[in-house]
């Protein structure tokens, strides 16, 4: 692998694949932005990752569904890397609201779908038109996307994520296709089942999301970091446009093989 690239921006840093993004990049030396809705823990984060490897970080409120909260976040950012521009711009901010079939959900769970369009799709195109064209003027970047298993297959109960995840695959080529030629680097990360905070803002208890990694081992935030890390490190020439990782225990999006409890 090359040298870890100058500064990297991360959305949703401020807990699970995110924030263990944001720590091995630091550990690398590339600087960082980082941005979350819980503003608390992201600027705790930077001050610690400072602290422990001598890099420049700051974290700043994001939502990626309100233009205005972009808008902020891209002004500083803009405004801490200065001439050298952003390297890297991984788009991990992201959500799943509950399990309903559509053929019995509500308007609660319409106010969810809404939700994930607007978070999933909508807000990593908010945030990747404000930044790449930045690195087209340079001639230099990388756009990294977290898509999904779920984005590749479907699952009952998860029409909606899976549709919002498969759209980011999609505009991941596309934008591909539209940077050709350009320098920038377009890369889809798309995880199996991975153990963080997900489940429990999903399926909305502890209990709950306990379950879904019952009997198994899931990956962890770290392992899709490592692979994020990967596509990021590698020579200016190498385009990695896909990764697909899974724990050793998953198949498939509905076949994981379970151990019984010992007794």
């Amino acid at each position: 692998m090359t040298a870890a690239p100058g500064v990297v921006v991360i959305t949703g840093a401020s807990a699970g694949i995110g924030a263990a993004t944001a720590r091995l990049f630091a550990a690398r030396g590339a600087h960082l932005v980082l941005g979350a809705r819980r503003v608390d823990r992201v600027r705790a984060l930077a001050d610690e990752l400072q602290a422990a490897h001598g890099i420049r970080a700051i974290g700043s409120s994001l939502d990626v569904r309100d233009v205005a909260s972009i808008e902020a976040f891209v002004e500083s950012a803009r405004a801490f890397v200065g001439a050298a521009g952003v390297a890297v711009l991984v788009n991990n901010a992201g959500l799943a609201r509950g399990v309903a079939h559509i053929p019995h959900a509500t308007e609660d769970d319409e106010r969810g779908w809404e939700e994930m369009f607007d978070v999933n799709v909508m807000g990593l195109l908010r945030v990747t038109r404000r930044f790449v064209g930045d690195m087209v003027a340079r001639g230099a970047g990388h756009v990294i996307n977290l898509g999904s298993l779920a984005g590749i297959e479907t699952y009952e109960g998860g029409a909606v994520y899976c549709a919002t995840k498969s759209s980011v695959r999609v505009v991941t080529r596309a934008l591909r296709l539209e940077l050709l030629g350009t320098g920038v680097k377009v890369t889809c990360i798309n995880p199996g089942l991975v153990e963080t905070e997900f489940s429990v803002v999903r399926l909305g208890t502890q209990e709950q999301a306990d379950a879904v990694y019952a009997g198994m081992t899931p990956l962890t935030g770290a392992d899709v970091a490592e692979a994020i890390l990967w596509t990021a490190c590698l020579p200016a020439h190498m385009n990695i446009e896909e990764v697909q990782l899974q724990p050793t225990d998953q198949a498939s999006a509905q076949k994981v093989h379970r151990r019984e409890a010992q007794a």
